[in-house]
């Protein structure tokens, strides 16, 4: 795996990770979960290497030592990644995003329409639409534990306060889960504990950029975006999936029965089987 770091125009940095041949004719721009450090899952570069496409996996601004940008929306880190692209020569790419990185992969498409093909968003949440209530259908319905999220709206420095006593609430994760957490997908939780040497910056910008506006109109995409979301995830529930491909013009909602917000990465290979061939 190879590390680099680009430095953007303002001196802000964004460090990004790499596998597979510089000369590919594609790549995967992975966008992780919240929290990560930016390395990829091994069993996505697995995945990469079976495709025959290169994998570049970015670390959005407070994440894995990219620097923090307090302020920034899912907007402005999209471009973030995509002077990254440009950079390390990419020039056709399939846009992939699990959770927190759903958004910006949308975004990243949205944004650079030429440069991706397709979009595949896991378990992504969708855009806030100021609809505040916990449930009759509103945003945080369903969230098992939205705390981070509702603090977020009331600004950044209301988040970092609750960033300094927030605590894991494990009934998020549905058995499923754990026991995806035990087998391949592991890399996943092992990575969100390993970005707490990062400090909070970067999750903390994370939810304040998601329930702000994204600075992208979904309705505008013309690429084809799969959605694959668990119906029974307590993190961001099935309804996010739905708003998002109710906005799309040409999206794809894969449902995984019963599963939760980690379970759910077991759906990851076909779409990407699916992507690659919607790449051309």
């Amino acid at each position: 795996m190879r590390a680099s770091d680009t430095v953007l125009p303002d001196g802000r940095m964004i460090r990004s990770f790499e596998t597979g041949p510089v000369d590919a004719e594609a790549a995967i721009v992975w966008h992780p979960g919240t929290p990560h450090t930016g390395r990829p899952p091994a069993p996505l570069v697995v995945h990469a290497e079976r495709l025959g496409l290169r994998l570049v996996s970015i670390a959005r601004p407070g994440f894995g030592g990219s620097t923090p940008h307090p302020g920034r929306t899912v907007a402005s880190a999209a471009r973030d990644a995509l002077a990254v692209l440009h950079t390390i020569g990419v020039t056709r790419a399939i846009a992939a995003g699990y959770s927190g990185g759903g958004p910006h992969a949308l975004a990243l498409a949205a944004l650079a329409p030429e440069l991706v093909g397709a979009v595949v968003a896991v378990v992504s949440p969708a855009p806030f639409k100021g609809d505040t209530g916990m449930t009759g259908g509103g945003w945080f319905a369903g969230m098992q534990a939205p705390g981070g999220l509702l603090a977020a709206r009331e600004g950044r420095a209301a988040r970092l306060a609750y960033a300094a006593q927030e605590v894991f609430d494990p009934e998020q994760f549905l058995p499923v889960d754990w026991a995806a957490l035990e087998g391949e997908w592991g890399a996943v939780g092992e990575d969100a504990q390993a970005a707490d040497a990062f400090g909070p910056d970067g999750a903390v910008d994370d939810d304040v950029a998601f329930v702000t506006d994204w600075g992208v109109a979904l309705a505008a995409m013309t690429q084809p975006v799969l959605l694959v979301q668990g119906t029974a995830d307590r993190v961001i529930p099935f309804a996010h999936a739905e708003r998002i491909a109710a906005a799309l013009p040409r999206p794809e909602l894969h449902a995984r029965e019963g599963d939760g917000h980690v379970a759910v990465l077991a759906g990851l290979a076909p779409l990407l089987d699916r992507a690659r061939a919607l790449l051309g």
